[in-house]
This record gives structure tokens, sequence and C-alpha cells, in this order.
């Protein structure tokens, strides 16, 4: 194989900042080499410095084009339930071409805001009416058809949901559109799988939840999986909301995550997107099994979830990942910023998520979200280091947040000093530059399409 390369006078490698950097890389995108104290020789020389590139582990592709549009109280105490019932007229409006447009705008902007790949979190399945389309899996192949066109990596991972509450309680009409079977969910993961790999594309399962999906459901989609691919990764959203857990308390007597651990086979393929709520003693066994922790700080926000103890967490040596979920915000940096600054207005602190062997806490943040990231989706996309993809951005260390700043100093002031994406210069997936100077080749036509879909999803029915 053919192999590129680029020369670095700074990247942040999985140990810390490093100095003249070759990276060297293969056509199918994997690094095949990352050498510190290197010549530039030939080599292209990137324009500043080099980080890895974040992975998003948890979207909803179609509430991107829903955002803003919740922003209002209607009823006397607005809640998340409130918002799902708001979003799930939104959906019923969903037709394939919107969701690829919508998906392909996201992604796009995704990459210009330093995410270089996303775990697709994908429920709406069916057709309006919520009859299948005549080919099951069209909805799915808008996404990845979304995926491969923005040139993001991604994960997908196609949503079981079969109930609308804890004990099995049936589905409501506008959750139609969601409802598979557990084996024909399995039949469309094999339909699925061989897209996948030739796209690079990850492929995985995600239980929507313990309230939307049985436990023998559990078990047998889950059985079901690893049959098709052991390493396969499953993420369900728990614990996100203190009603689930009463609810889930009065049907089982355990809190959703208790449960989860004494009845499902939970390990390091798992991402528990959320898990908002939970005891000290879940975070302790839930880190212990290896599972990843899911969080969306700016959708957490915005629905008014609460804040995960991610000390406690880290204090277990729990991987963690931050997704941006309902697309409120689309912006790496700005998770990682809303998580910290969650931290400190709970603990009063300050630099709360740096550690003694990593005192900066941009770069603290960014070096954990992108192995947790990584993990989630199943993907070899850890960073960089030999047989990772070759997934990077570069900083403008011109931009004004930047300029003049030592090295090790750069990821904070993007992370809290910067506009968040307006210090990300160039960006490579696999190898491969999606974006140049702040901006995608699709950056014009992408959003006139998503501007086209919204107005065609919102207009009145």
């Amino acid at each position: 194989m053919s192999t590129t390369m680029l020369f670095a006078e700074n990247a942040l490698l999985p140990g810390g900042w490093a100095r003249d950097v070759l990276l060297q890389w293969d056509a199918a995108g994997r690094l095949q080499s990352v050498a510190a104290g290197a010549v530039a020789g030939s080599a292209p020389r990137a324009a500043g410095p080099v980080i890895p590139g974040m992975p998003n582990l948890h979207s909803h592709a179609f509430q991107r084009a829903f955002a803003g549009l919740t922003e209002y109280r209607g009823e006397s105490q607005d809640s998340f339930w409130s918002w799902r019932n708001l979003m799930y007229r939104f959906a019923a409006q969903i037709t394939p071409e919107s969701l690829e447009a919508i998906a392909t705008w996201l992604y796009v902007e995704m990459l210009e805001a330093g995410y270089t790949s996303v775990c697709e979190f994908h429920y709406v399945h069916h057709d309006r009416d919520g009859r299948p389309y005549a080919d099951d899996a069209t909805l799915s192949l808008a996404l990845l058809r979304a995926a491969r066109n923005a040139g993001i990596g991604i994960t997908l991972l196609p949503v079981l949901y079969q109930t609308s509450g804890f004990g099995a309680k049936p589905p409501r009409a506008d959750q139609a559109r969601f409802i598979r079977s557990t084996d024909n969910m399995l039949a469309l993961l094999e339909r699925l799988a061989p897209l996948a790999r030739a796209q690079c594309a990850g492929l995985g399962l995600a239980p929507h939840s313990l309230r939307a999906v049985p436990p023998d459901s559990l078990a047998a989609a889950v059985q079901g999986l690893t049959a098709i691919d052991a390493r396969a990764p499953i993420h369900i959203h728990i614990a996100e909301q203190t009603q689930e857990v009463d609810d889930c308390v009065a049907w089982s007597g355990q809190r959703p995550v208790q449960w989860l651990l004494e009845n499902a086979p939970v390990d390091a393929r798992w991402c528990l997107v959320h898990a908002t709520h939970m005891t000290p003693q879940e975070y302790a066994d839930a880190a212990r099994r290896g599972a990843v922790a899911g969080i969306c700080p700016t959708t957490e926000a915005n629905l008014g979830d609460g804040i995960f103890d991610m000390p406690r967490w880290q204090s277990h040596g729990g991987a963690w990942g931050v997704g941006s979920d309902s697309h409120a915000c689309v912006n790496a940096a700005e998770e990682l910023l809303a998580l910290e600054y969650s931290q400190r207005l709970s603990l009063r602190q300050r630099n709360v998520l740096a550690s003694a062997a990593q005192p900066q806490v941009g770069t603290a943040l960014w070096l954990a979200s992108v192995q947790g990231g990584a993990q989630a989706a199943g993907r070899p996309i850890g960073g960089l280091a030999v047989g990772q993809q070759a997934d990077f951005a570069v900083l403008d260390a011109a931009h004004i947040a930047l300029a003049g700043l030592p090295v090790e100093s750069l990821l904070s002031a993007h992370v809290f000093g910067s506009h968040r994406t307006s210090a990300l210069r160039d960006l490579w997936v696999g190898g491969v530059q999606r974006v140049a100077a702040g901006r995608h080749a699709l950056h014009e036509s992408a959003a006139a399409a998503f501007v086209q879909a919204r107005a065609a999803t919102i207009a009145p029915q």
C-alpha cells in the first residue's frame, strides 16, 4: 500500500504533547508510524499543532433540525417528557430524503467542529404510517450515505424499541415508526453488516432503554448480536431521568443501572448513555465492569436531566466520552467545556477534571474523551498511535486565543478561550482531508439542503 504522511512541529499523542512528530498512514487510512523527534524531510507540514479527532459517541441525527423549536414554555413545568412529546411530532414527519439531507449537514458540522466519527443511535425505522418501507433498511442506508458523502466515520446503532414503559406497556401510536421485533432487528443487522464493512463503518445495537425493551427481548437481542459480531458495541439510554429511576424501582424493585448490571452481560462493549442518576455503588459497579459512560453535557443541560458525577466515576477508573445527542449544540470543545463547568458548579471548585498526570484540564478532557469515545464506537479511532485511524485536526496557532501560548496550554485555550470551533483549522478522517481553513467542501450545498429539508418537515401537515 502507498503511504501518506504529515509532519507536525507539535502533536498530542496518547501520552501528551510531543515535538517534531511524523505521522505516516497507509492507503486504508491506518497509522503505520508515529515518530516523535523526527525530521520532516519531504513530508508536508501541518499548519499548526495536531490533535486527535474526537469521536461523538451519541447522536440522533434527525433531531438537529429540531434544535431551537422547543425553547418556549408549553406547560406549567416543562421537562424531558414534555420535550419528548414535541420531538415525536417532529419525528413523525421525517422522510428518507429529509433524513439524509439533515444528517449530511449535521455530519459536515461535526467535522468542522472537531468530530471525526459519530455513533448514530438510530430509532426512526419505518414510514410515517408505521409500516416498514419496501426496503426495511431504507433509513439506515440514508444515514450510511450521509456519513460517506460527508466523509465522517460512523458506527451505526439501530435501535430496538418495543414498549412504551416498564412492564411491557404497549407502544404509543406516536412510537409506531420505532417498533421492531427482536428477530426483525437481527435480520436488519445481518443485512447491514456487509454494507457497513464495505464503508469501513462500525455496526452495533442500541436497546433503547429498559422501559422500551423487555428483559427477554434484551437478552435475545444481545445474544443475537454477539452471534453476528462478538465485539459489536451495545449502547443503551439509562438512568437519564429521575422518573425513569422511580418507574424502574416500581417495576422491579431495583434502580435501572443496578438491574442492568445484575441481568445483562455488561462489559467493555457497552456504553451507558447519560447514566445521570446513579448511586455510589452503581458508579463503582458499572466502572468495574468496563462500560463507557456516554455523557452528553449540552443535551443533558438543555433537557434538565441533571449532572453526572464525573470525579466519582474517574475515581473508579471509569471510561467516558461525549456526544452531542439532540444536537442543540454541535461542537466537540463545547461539550467538554459544559462538562467541566457542570462539575465546577456542582462542587464549587476549579479544574475538576484535570489530574496529577495531566494538570492541563483541556488536554486531560480531550485525551480521555477520545479514548472513551473510541471504545464506545468499537473502531480503531483512539488517537495518534500506530494501528489507529489517521483521524486528526490541526489547531490554528495564529488564532488570537492561541497565538504565542506554550503548546501545553493550547487545548485549554481552545476549549475555554476561543469560540470553540474558530481555533480549528484543518481536519483529516482516515488520512483524507475533509476540512481546510475551517470549511468542509460541502458546507454551502449541504447547508442549503438542510434548510430546505427542515422547512418541509416543520411545515403544517
